[in-house]
């Protein structure tokens, strides 16, 4: 009996080991699961903080160069958290920045469009102050430096108008000058005047077409900045040719320079600014802002007519075409309702016709200085074409021309002084 106890025992330590290897075995595996667990837990925290990081150096930063817009290529991180809850939040915060920074632009545009708009429009002001002043000082002096001197204040005043009153249009703010319908020429050769290099415009083309008269003030501001910018990208010594032309359904002026050319990138978003189907931001306009093409766009798209430069010049710069519809069009008449002389001619009139006012100020003087042109009534037979500033640069110098307006002052002066003389003499006579 006492033999078998050790066996017993014997077994019974037996099964105790077997069982203790079994449980050791079992946490063995339970803690190897647990360090995989751990490592996993800590592999995807580390992927969190990098997203995390991802997100405020890169993702945000890009979303708010971009406008709020989505930027391609900058997604996601790791792409092993795409669908999943810590995804999902990270898109509400892109959403929530998103909507918070077009807030934020869409009240920093506004404050800025109305605060140029109103200094926009006091400069006019201004400059139409400024503009009344040196008209008269033009009817008091008749020094031909005086005078040569007040054209070309005059010219650097118009061009000081038109860059203000560009940029109150991109304000939304209107044109502020209502004109009578003008010949299509002439809203061409009234652009010119306003921008420096004018002595390059070399215009080409007669059409008998005129421009409404709402559409004419808008029309000379668009191909004004136009002009400009053409000259502006090419050199000194080149002239920038601008043909007028009929064509089925309107009119279009094409504007040709020898510039720098546009590459296609340049040219690609030169098309949006120029639909102007797209809101401007004024506070995106480059550094120094690029007012032209915007401003231009803005008024095509409130007027009805078209602009592009997707083409390439003839000279290797860049052209431009200005597609005015026929809606745009109408019959050169002058303010009265009455045809032009060239018009009436045509058509067999008999009686006197007076010339249409010029749309601007269009006509230069001999060394190029701008002036303003008064035409008198002429008669159909009679009438002449007003020479082209080119030609008149040619054969007059600028100081034969400032004697020739002094000379025509005080010619003007003399005549009403011998007519108040003459009415003196009268009530005399009558007394």
């Amino acid at each position: 009996m006492t033999e078998r106890i050790p066996d017993a025992v014997l077994w019974c330590l037996a099964v105790g080991l077997l069982a203790l290897a079994v449980l050791l075995v079992r946490q063995r595996g339970i803690s190897a699961r647990q360090r995989r667990r751990n490592e996993e837990l800590a592999d995807g925290l580390r992927t969190r903080e990098e997203e995390l990081r991802h997100l405020i150096t890169v993702r945000l930063p890009a979303l708010e160069e971009s406008a709020g817009r989505s930027v391609p290529g900058v997604g996601l991180l790791d792409n092993r958290l795409a669908e999943t809850e810590f995804a999902k939040c990270l898109d509400g915060v892109l959403a929530r920045f998103t909507e918070a920074v077009e807030n934020a632009q869409a009240r920093a545009d506004r404050s800025a469009k109305a605060a140029l708009k109103s200094s926009m429009r006091s400069i006019q002001a201004l400059a139409n102050e400024q503009q009344v002043a040196i008209s008269e000082m033009q009817d008091r002096h008749d020094h031909p430096d005086v005078l040569r001197d007040l054209l070309e204040v005059d010219h650097a005043n118009a061009q000081f108008g038109r860059r203000a009153q560009a940029i109150a249009v991109l304000c939304g703010s209107w044109p502020g000058r209502q004109r009578t319908a003008s010949g299509l020429v002439e809203v061409v050769r009234g652009a010119t005047s306003r921008i420096r290099d004018y002595r390059r415009i070399r215009i080409r083309g007669e059409v008998d077409i005129a421009v409404e008269s709402r559409a004419v003030e808008p029309v000379v501001l668009a191909v004004a900045e136009l002009l400009d910018n053409a000259a502006r990208h090419s050199q000194p010594t080149t002239q920038v040719e601008v043909g007028v032309q009929a064509v089925h359904n309107g009119a279009c002026i094409v504007i040709d320079d020898a510039g720098v050319g546009m590459d296609a990138q340049a040219s690609e978003k030169a098309s949006v600014l120029l639909s102007g189907r797209r809101t401007v931001d004024v506070t995106r306009l480059e550094d120094p802002p690029q007012f032209g093409f915007a401003v231009i766009g803005v008024l095509a798209h409130r007027y009805g007519f078209g602009v592009r430069v997707d083409t390439q010049s003839p000279y290797g710069g860049v052209r431009a075409v200005v597609f005015l519809p026929s809606v745009l069009l109408t019959r050169p008449e002058d303010s009265d309702g009455l045809p032009t002389a060239s018009v009436a001619a045509a058509r067999g009139a008999s009686g006197p016709a007076r010339a249409p006012e010029p749309a601007a100020p269009a006509a230069t003087t001999a060394g190029g200085l701008p002036k303003r042109r008064r035409r008198a009534a002429q008669h159909p037979a009679t009438a002449q074409r007003a020479p082209d500033p080119a030609e008149e640069a040619d054969t007059r110098s600028a100081e034969e021309t400032a004697r020739r307006i002094g000379a025509f002052a005080r010619g003007t002066l003399h005549g009403r002084a011998t007519q108040a003389a003459d009415h003196e003499d009268e009530g005399d006579d009558r007394g």
